[in-house]
């Protein structure tokens, strides 16, 4: 089990690095990872569409069409919990012209 959990935070480290960088790549793995919870990481559908969101604002297809079929198992305070944490990650990683 060590060996999976230390592969899932190398994965996450990796992605998040990559994401903080700009790759639209990067945001869609992220939302696909945590919206099946596969790389041994927890379904978070919090997490999953924020990361969907973001890849969205940057115009990725893909992610638009799994935050919204991932938004129909949500509520309207998860929903507006994954918009607020996308708000704060734009802000954070200097990307405010998009968090308006």
């Amino acid at each position: 089990m060590a060996i999976s959990q230390k592969s899932a935070d190398f994965f996450l480290r990796s992605r998040l690095a990559d994401a903080e960088g700009g790759s639209v790549e990067a945001l869609y793995d992220l939302g696909v990872t945590f919206s099946t919870g596969c790389k041994g990481v927890e379904v978070d559908l919090i997490e999953a569409h924020k990361w969907f969101n973001l890849a969205a604002l940057s115009g990725d297809s893909r992610s638009q069409a799994c935050r919204a079929e991932i938004s129909i198992e949500m509520t309207a305070r998860e929903i507006a919990e994954a918009q607020r944490q996308a708000r704060a990650w734009l802000g954070h990683c200097g990307f405010q012209r998009y968090a308006a």
